[in-house]
């Protein structure tokens, strides 16, 4: 209902809870191995390599899985057909990207975030003009209906953890890193708050929760159906960064893990000229390509979810 902003109240504390303990730990252990590191110094390497192999094995799927979110908005909007081959083609592209140049990667993800922000301002800013139309504490399902949600919506804070993968390719990173971590869980409450508030202003929550694209929805409500393109192409952008973050969040755990076991020692190896782990990157776009040939990934992005819930307990 109306208290949607209150079920991403509730996440961003659960994040913020985790967000701290990364970033506590990020700052006595600046590696890129992150988590496997976190988990090593207390209880050893088996736990740890379990640890480390999940964190590997959920960016392997969510990336796959949001190329084929990806692949769905391009064919809808330029009217390709072929769903894996686009699906492909783009962690292909951002593969190249993340062995080309770090500097490369930071700035185009930069630029896409830039672009996905603008998109929820536009809400926020059209939501304006009907604040207090509604009243934002109507709970139609009662306060558990509110936690229902808050639980459902917490994937959308995932991804600061992806920040600690960074810790030996940032400047003071002791110090950066945990800044980083935690204003992006505290600018991104922010925003969504904003956006649901916004949102069940504009329209009623019952068209909204009975819509496959919300916040299209929502501007075209005001905007027109020209909003409906417009929030079409945020949204390829949106799906586009996540593959790109996930592709070099997964490459650098499995380049932070190699160094502990011999078998995996190819992937440490760094590109001369580019100073990029290149046998982990095209490893991490191989495994990720073979699950968009999936069609159907609804399962394993739950699988996702599920090892991410593991990671952070």
């Amino acid at each position: 209902g109306n208290t949607i902003w209150l079920a991403f109240l509730i996440s961003a504390i659960v994040a913020l809870f985790t967000g701290l303990s990364y970033a506590e730990l990020s700052s006595v252990f600046p590696e890129d191995a992150a988590e496997y590191v976190y988990t090593k110094k207390p209880f050893g390497k088996m736990l740890a390599f379990l640890i480390g192999y999940l964190v590997i094995f959920s960016a392997i799927i969510s990336s796959g899985t949001v190329a084929t979110g990806f692949a769905g908005y391009f064919s809808r909007l330029f009217h390709g057909d072929n769903i894996v081959l686009i699906s492909i083609g783009v962690i292909v592209v951002f593969t190249i990207l993340n062995y080309l140049s770090v500097k490369m990667s930071s700035w185009t993800n930069v630029l896409f975030t830039s672009l996905e922000m603008f998109g929820l301002f536009l809400i926020v800013v059209l939501g304006i003009f009907h604040i207090g139309d509604v009243s934002y504490v109507e709970m139609p399902n009662g306060f558990g209906g509110v936690l229902q949600a808050s639980a459902f919506v917490f994937f959308a804070f995932i991804g600061f953890e992806s920040v600690v993968k960074l810790s030996e390719e940032v400047k003071n990173p002791t110090k950066t890193i945990p800044q980083a971590l935690i204003l992006s869980i505290l600018i991104t409450t922010v925003l969504y708050i904003a956006v649901a508030i916004a949102s069940v202003s504009i329209l009623d929550w019952h068209i909204l929760a009975a819509s496959k694209a919300p916040l299209a929805d929502v501007a075209a409500s005001v905007l027109g159906n020209n909003a409906l393109i417009a929030l079409s192409l945020i949204a390829l952008f949106s799906t586009a960064n996540t593959v790109l973050i996930g592709l070099y969040a997964g490459s650098r755990a499995l380049y932070g893990i190699s160094d502990e076991f011999k078998l995996l020692a190819p992937f440490r190896k760094i590109h001369k000229k580019t100073r990029t782990p290149y046998y982990a990157l095209f490893a991490i776009m191989v495994f990720s390509s073979l699950f968009c040939l999936l069609g159907d990934v609804g399962i394993v992005a739950q699988l996702t979810n599920f090892t991410l819930f593991i990671t952070f307990a």
